[in-house]
């Protein structure tokens, strides 16, 4: 039976009570009272039995959601170190290309103006010992046709 209908009950057998005059006190009927206080005796234990239960539940159910927040909590935290951390490396890898990239153009670029100069320097001397066996073809040339003439 519910508490608060046998409040009610109480409360109503209250108010059909007869007062005594002159005073604060009412004549009640004990039968009619004890049959009630036994049943909210009764009574009572469920309803708090049923009170602590929905309290377990709830609290059961609290702990439950609580740790699932935590579970989402911490694989979100996780995936977005991990997020950040492939991030680092993805930009750090990019700054390394870069840096290797720059690193070629400068060392082509040395190696180009090098072989420039190599090939400057071979292509000159090869024209100077052209000249000079030129030279020699051509003092060869005159000293035989001189011969000739005398």
């Amino acid at each position: 039976m519910d508490i608060l209908h046998l409040v009610d009950r109480l409360e109503e057998l209250f108010n059909e009570s007869r007062s005594i005059p002159f005073t604060h006190s009412v004549v009640v009927d004990e039968d009619r009272m004890l049959d009630i206080i036994d049943q909210m005796r009764v009574s009572i234990p469920d309803e708090i039995k049923k009170a602590q239960q929905l309290l377990a539940q709830r609290d059961r159910i609290l702990a439950q959601a609580k740790e699932e927040a935590e579970r989402t909590l911490a694989l979100a935290r996780e995936k977005s170190e991990q997020i950040v951390d492939r991030e680092s490396i993805v930009q750090a890898a990019q700054a390394r290309a870069e840096q290797i990239i720059a690193q070629a153009r400068a060392e082509t670029e040395v190696t180009k103006r090098e072989a420039d100069e190599y090939v400057l320097e071979t292509l000159t001397k090869l024209e100077m010992e052209l000249d000079r066996i030129l030279g020699q073809v051509r003092n060869g040339i005159r000293a035989l046709q001189t011969e000739r003439k005398i």
